[in-house]
């Protein structure tokens, strides 16, 4: 049943379904069939990797042994991706006995120790190319990998995130420091092998062109932090709010949307036409030219994709023709 986007209980999570397409087309036509593998912690959702699969990205990098679980569970397992160190690995070999395919990346020799006696079959070595998170140093990729296939696993190749690179405002800057990161990871590969170079971002989608996989996973909804590098992505996710309270003599206004609504980490939210000066727990305090009245609704973009889903429970997808909802999907991969 169709229910009026007025009717929504804010805040209220939605997509814009045209923006949607727009971004799936623009990333399947710049990195075709296996050149995209994308990341599922940017949306929680198995539906719209549905949508993504039929558009030919049919394997998945995920950040959480549940969301590999989620993935197979939806009956889109045939290829996943655990981009994530993990020492109890005893669940992704669960799923890789009955028939799941998932990659497991290990950057030590605990990690890798951890993975044998998991169940694992198959590993990527992740290697640290300058954002200083997990990886091992590319001189150790090649022992590592010879230490892997003593104990048994497939070594798939190498992967190596530049998240340190991928938000630079200036283009230019985001190209050179791609280039130097991933000569680090190439010097890994070459030690290492295999058929995987991963690594990439939504910021460095079309500019890294040394991977044979780009783990791009905001460009799909965007947020306002990503929106700022003149991507060729759109906006589709929103948070609609109600206007609960309006101080004309100090020029502000105030929405039911917080922090227990917005991943904060990348700065305030947005909303058009207005200038957001703080945000607290229930709200979003704003200025602008003509302020709202109360029980007006407004739009909010946040800033960070990735937290502010795993906030919400579920996603409305509007019929922007007849102002209202028409589906509801689950946000069935959040939580642990």
């Amino acid at each position: 049943m169709s229910v009026r986007l007025t009717e929504l209980t804010t805040p209220a999570l939605v997509i814009d379904p045209g923006a949607l397409d727009h971004n799936l087309m623009t990333m399947a036509a710049e990195r075709p069939g296996a050149g995209c593998r994308p990341h599922v912690k940017a949306h929680k959702i198995t539906a719209l990797a549905r949508r993504q699969a039929a558009v030919g990205h049919r394997g998945f990098t995920c950040a959480t042994i549940a969301e590999c679980a989620g993935m197979v569970a939806a009956g889109l397992g045939s290829d996943l991706l655990l981009a994530n160190e993990v020492v109890d690995a005893t669940r992704v070999g669960a799923l890789v006995a009955a028939g799941a395919r998932v990659t497991v990346a290990v950057d030590s020799d605990a990690t890798l120790a951890a993975a044998v006696h998991g169940g694992v079959r198959e590993v990527v070595i992740d290697v640290n190319v300058g954002l200083p998170r997990c990886g091992c140093e590319p001189a150790d990729a090649g022992r590592l990998a010879e230490t892997a296939r003593g104990r048994g696993l497939e070594v798939r190749g190498v992967m190596g995130y530049e998240g340190h690179v991928v938000g630079l405002p200036s283009r230019e800057r985001r190209a050179t420091d791609t280039e130097t990161a991933m000569a680090a990871l190439l010097v890994a590969h070459g030690a290492v092998g295999g058929e995987l170079i991963s690594g990439g971002g939504t910021g460095t989608y079309d500019l890294n062109r040394w991977v044979t996989e780009v783990q791009a996973g905001s460009y799909v909804l965007m947020d306002s932090a990503y929106g700022q590098l003149g991507l060729p992505f759109r906006q589709a996710l929103f948070i609609v709010a109600t206007v609960i309270s309006v101080n004309r003599a100090g020029g502000y206004a105030v929405a039911d949307c917080g922090l227990k609504a917005l991943g904060m980490d990348h700065g305030n939210p947005t909303i058009a036409g207005a200038t957001v000066r703080f945000c607290s727990d229930e709200h979003v305090t704003f200025s602008a030219p003509a302020l709202p009245a109360v029980g007006d609704r407004v739009w909010v973009v946040p800033a960070h994709i990735d937290p502010t889903m795993a906030y919400h429970a579920r996603v409305s997808v509007l019929n922007p023709a007849l102002d209202a909802v028409d589906e509801q999907w689950e946000i069935d991969l959040r939580g642990w």
